[in-house]
């Protein structure tokens, strides 16, 4: 019987593995992640304590987990899976998500999140685009992990500019009040996921609603973080 290979989405060479999606060689090589604060994702000059800027004004989250800066190339594959109908992307870089809070879990001692969250996608754009690309990624993690996935709890209530091309003020002033919760998370430590944070303005938005409900820990997770 002849084994059926897939290909590595980078270097195209055959995997023995087809769910892994990236080659052992092409893992090596992917860009290290730069000396960065637990907690914002920003550079810092110690990867286990938070910066000073979140001593002074501490995000509403407790850890951000990421695999990368937004560069080449998942940077590439990013766009590939969000804009040319790529879901089969989800479970590679799913995986990476998965390799990089595996190894913050043993590090910075984070709690294993019960429920896993999405940032939603507005409707119009979840239509033309077919799918949540940031749902995708919390369906396999959840799985994964043993944890609850809840797609329904958050919802957007109203429609919002793109994000891309705002600056960070315009970014915060476009995103407020465009969320709802609509499940009771009070207690419940949760990691609420998306595809990349540039500036964290969304995150953020998201982060508080989940703050005023009371969840026990909040951590955020994504494929890259701009810096």
């Amino acid at each position: 019987m002849l084994s059926i290979y897939g290909r590595c989405w980078l270097c195209r060479q055959p995997l023995r593995l087809l769910q892994q999606g990236i080659c052992s060689y092409c893992l090596r090589e992917l860009p290290a992640k730069p000396l960065s604060c637990p907690r914002c994702g920003l550079p810092s000059g110690d990867r286990h304590r938070p910066c000073g800027r979140c001593l002074q004004q501490p995000p509403p989250w407790q850890a951000l987990v990421f695999v990368s800066d937004y560069c080449l190339p998942l940077s590439t594959l990013i766009k590939r899976f969000k804009f040319q109908r790529t879901p089969e992307l989800a479970p590679t870089l799913a995986r990476l998500i998965l390799l990089h809070w595996l190894q913050a879990h043993r590090e910075q001692h984070l709690n294993r999140p019960e429920i896993i969250l999405a940032i939603p996608l507005q409707d119009k754009r979840c239509w033309r685009r077919g799918y949540n690309q940031s749902d995708l990624l919390a369906r396999h993690l959840a799985r994964w992990l043993g944890c609850e996935y809840r797609p329904a709890a958050l919802r957007r209530i109203r429609e919002t500019s793109p994000q891309q091309g705002l600056i960070a003020r315009a970014r915060r002033r476009n995103l407020r009040g465009a969320f709802r919760c609509d499940e009771n998370l009070a207690g419940k430590h949760v990691a609420l996921l998306d595809d990349v944070v540039t500036t964290g303005s969304t995150v953020a938005e998201v982060a508080k609603l989940l703050q005023k409900q009371g969840v026990a820990s909040l951590q955020i997770w994504c494929v890259c973080r701009t810096l």
